[in-house]
């Protein structure tokens, strides 16, 4: 069972020792090691993992690790002290090196195997033995477990080196991604989306590898030159980091009796999931069968919820697979992710991840996960019809959310009490014709102007699209009567407030990123920073030299270069 967490905690955390108190490590006290683990955690050759929840694996620490950058609004909620992410003792423990950590902090970190669908598909073929028994954490090792003002979080280093799961990689992360995936997840969290959060990110200055990537200015579709990137660690933390990957896996061994205890197993990752991520949502009183029902009906509303907000903030996942796909469902591994300019119901950032995965395709792909999920829940069901009935009717009602969620999301974009699917249909239609940034449309329209011509500032007319259709502005102008026809029931100012509080200002747009990662590779921290600042108040008028800098049409010679338009999955 897992500690109860005590409603609050007042906790200052100013070093690694205030923080060693409030250890508590739930997985791996709770639940089954691998029988073939190490219990010093030297374990960083691909192997298959037949059983056990996790396998203790000791991080490999990068070289002569230098600070880039913390989280500091995490750092403020958790109370940490920002000192405390350039101390010695903190860099050491969160670039991987775990040797000195005080006591009840353990010396070895944990990984964990799960299955993958794509698109609701079963897929065994990533794993090098062809079994599915070698897919999992290939270098992401979790190394803490802490009870925070009674919040448990997990906190779990990416680049840590190799795993069981590694599949021959070397288990490294780039800086490139790992400013990504830092910068990302502070600014999900700022835009209101649920995330995983940005601990701490630590540089080599001497340990690099080579990935393959994209010459300056190419246009290709795939990496086109070889180059070598400093390793960096980034540390990532979330209230856990189960995802429906992890609960296919157990409930595929438990399917295929595949030991004698894989519906055991089965048993106690999904228990698990709902006192860790549903505490309080779930009556943990109830027996089995009824949690299920309780975990699928929460989790479907968690996650129809998620796919809307990233819809809203113009976010696409890119390879949306179900070991993506957080189960306490928030948002989860930032790699071949974009924030869509131009609006375009197809944006996939990613070259490898289909239409499937593309910007409004998102939600039947969650729809797709949400199968996946409860498709692996039906082994603890067989004995209970009436509960399997519910979980039946769970699922198939997950279309019909959906469309709630996502009605619900249009009409907050454009300040409607309730959604109006002929002007919703029709401003579609002219976002794609005219076309239009995605960010910068919702924006000036939160400002409720008197004309088109401020909407205008969203408007990409230049050499990279077709002139615009013969009468646009008029179909512009005729919609925005419309539209201000419908929310006449709010006083313009009222209307405007609202309408800002749900339509950011700043986006992560790629093309930001790039000269972030670029710089901060030549040892230049600035200008990630100072993305960072902006990044994190997306909805708050900033200055006016941050407006200029950052509230802006996307160049048109930027448009189709590889790593900035588009790219390889993130490494």
């Amino acid at each position: 069972m897992l500690k109860r967490l005590p409603r609050e905690t007042p906790t200052v955390v100013a070093n690694l020792d205030d923080l060693a108190t409030l250890a508590d490590y739930s997985f791996i006290d709770t639940l089954d090691c691998d029988p073939e683990g190490k219990a010093d955690g030297a374990d960083h050759s691909s192997r298959q993992v037949f059983s056990g929840h996790y396998v203790p694996v000791n991080p490999t620490p990068i070289e002569n690790p230098e600070y880039v950058a913390h989280g500091k609004d995490l750092f403020r909620e958790l109370g940490f002290a920002d000192s405390m992410a350039q101390s010695g003792d903190f860099i050491r423990m969160f670039s991987g090196d775990l040797s000195h950590v005080a006591a009840p902090m353990r010396k070895v970190g944990w990984a964990c195997g799960y299955a993958l669908s794509i698109y609701g598909n079963e897929f065994i073929r990533q794993c090098p033995f062809q079994t599915g028994n070698g897919y999992g954490d290939g270098r992401a090792i979790s190394v803490l477990e802490a009870v925070i003002n009674g919040q448990r979080w997990e906190m779990q280093l990416k680049g840590a080196g190799r795993t069981p799961y590694c599949r021959g990689a070397d288990g490294r992360a780039v800086l490139r991604s790992s400013v990504r995936e830092f910068l990302a997840q502070e600014h999900m969290h700022a835009l209101g989306v649920p995330t995983s959060r940005s601990l701490s990110l630590y540089v080599s200055k001497t340990e690099k590898v080579r990935r393959p990537w994209y010459s300056e200015g190419s246009r290709s579709i795939d990496p086109d030159v070889l180059i070598s990137e400093p390793v960096a660690i980034s540390t990532r933390v979330a209230p856990s980091f189960i995802r429906v990957g992890q609960i296919e896996l157990f409930s595929r061994r438990a399917r295929k009796q595949e030991h004698p205890q894989a519906v055991a197993e089965l048993e106690k990752i999904v228990l698990h999931l709902i006192a860790r991520e549903y505490d309080g949502v779930i009556d943990q009183t109830l027996t089995t069968a009824e949690k299920v029902v309780l975990l699928a009906r929460e989790f479907r509303n968690r996650l129809t919820s998620l796919v809307a907000n990233w819809i809203r903030v113009g976010y696409c996942q890119g390879n949306f697979n179900s070991d993506n796909c957080a189960a306490g469902g928030y948002t989860l591994d930032y790699g071949p992710f974009g924030f869509c300019d131009v609006f375009d119901p197809q944006f996939q950032p990613w070259t490898g991840g289909g239409q499937h995965f593309s910007f409004l395709n998102q939600p039947a792909a969650a729809e797709r996960n949400f199968h996946s999920f409860c498709s692996a829940l039906k082994p603890l069901l067989t004995a209970h019809p009436d509960c399997q009935r519910q979980l039946d009717e769970i699922e198939s009602d997950f279309p019909k959310v959906m469309r709630v969620q996502m009605e619900s999301m249009w009409a907050a974009k454009l300040g409607l009490d309730a959604f109006d699917a002929d002007l919703f249909n029709e401003l579609a239609t002219l976002m794609m014709q005219t076309p239009v940034d995605y960010t910068l449309f919702f924006r000036e329209l939160s400002s409720v102007p008197d004309d088109i011509e401020s909407l205008k500032k969203s408007f990409y007319t230049g050499p990279t699209y077709a002139a615009d259709p013969e009468g646009i502005d008029s179909r512009w102008s005729a919609w925005l009567a419309k539209w201000k026809s419908r929310t006449q029931s709010f006083s313009r100012k009222a209307l405007s407030s609202q309408m800002k509080l749900v339509n950011p200002k700043y986006s992560l747009r790629e093309w930001f990123v790039v000269p972030a990662y670029q710089q901060a590779a030549a040892g230049n921290y600035a200008l990630l920073r100072e993305l960072q600042d902006v990044m994190t108040q997306p909805y708050a008028e900033q200055s006016k030299t941050t407006e200029k800098q950052y509230y802006r049409l996307k160049p048109p010679e930027l448009f189709q270069v590889g790593g900035s338009s588009h790219y390889s999955c993130s490494s």
